[in-house]
């Protein structure tokens, strides 16, 4: 399929997946940050024709990724007239929650929960709108390389661009109109202070990473199947003691 094709396509997955549930689901409900990902995920929801929620949920986040979130929330409501955005800032939530737990501080599970309480967020406002919550996550990330929070970003009802590497996204965005700011933005997942890039925590750049998932001789795949390993556990069925009979 060519860009404009998938658009269509993936748009309609999400209307038709919403409409024969057996409780209709009466909106979308998707968290964007300002990233490719989350601006394709949620203008292929608005095109449905669904309600569609929209939320930033800063958390001390860099000003120009939130700026970003803004601008695509912008951008949206021009474009949609059934979208409906908020920005709901969860930095004293955080804050409360990383205070209560201070004797058991770690970095990289506080970046964690930062993902884990946005999902919290996007499933309340789902369960107030008769809603179902659309993950963002691509092919390379979700099934590649495991490059998303469990039960955070990786907590959702239905992805719909996961069959699509971290190219074609961007091919859709392009094919969308997406803001030209977000499609040139280096991608991250914004739960650092820092504000480390994807590509800077992976260590290869996207368009790596998916040359190492197809070619098993890949110069890249030791390095492809080193991340994969450790996060091999994201991508699995949860372990269950199963009880002889």
């Amino acid at each position: 399929m060519n860009a404009s094709e998938k658009v269509n396509f993936i748009s309609n997955w999400i209307k038709d997946y919403a409409n024969n549930m057996p409780s209709k689901a009466q909106s979308l409900v998707i968290g964007i940050s300002g990233g490719i990902d989350s601006s394709v995920s949620s203008t292929l929801s608005a095109m449905t024709g669904l309600k569609t929620i929209v939320l930033s949920m800063p958390i001390k986040q860099k000003s120009q990724q939130h700026d970003l979130s803004l601008k695509h929330q912008e951008w949206l409501m021009n474009k949609f007239k059934n979208v409906e955005a908020h920005t709901i800032n969860l930095d004293e939530l955080f804050s409360a929650f990383s205070s209560s737990l201070s004797k058991f501080n770690n970095e990289h599970g506080m970046a964690n929960s930062r993902a884990r309480l946005r999902m919290t967020t996007l499933y309340q406002v789902a369960a107030a709108n008769k809603g179902i919550v659309v993950g963002t996550g691509n092919k390379v990330e979700d099934f590649g390389v495991g490059f998303y929070t469990k039960y955070g970003d990786g907590g959702v009802d239905i992805s719909p661009i996961a069959d699509c590497n971290k190219s074609e996204v961007w091919g859709i965005g392009k094919e969308l109109g997406i803001l030209k700011e977000i499609i040139d933005a280096a991608p991250t997942d914004g739960l650092w202070d820092d504000g480390r890039t994807d590509e800077g925590q992976l260590g290869l750049q996207y368009h790596e990473l998916e040359e190492a998932m197809d070619n098993p001789n890949s110069q890249n795949r030791a390095k492809y199947e080193s991340i994969r390993k450790q996060n091999l556990h994201k991508m699995e069925p949860i372990p269950v003691c199963k009880i002889p009979n």
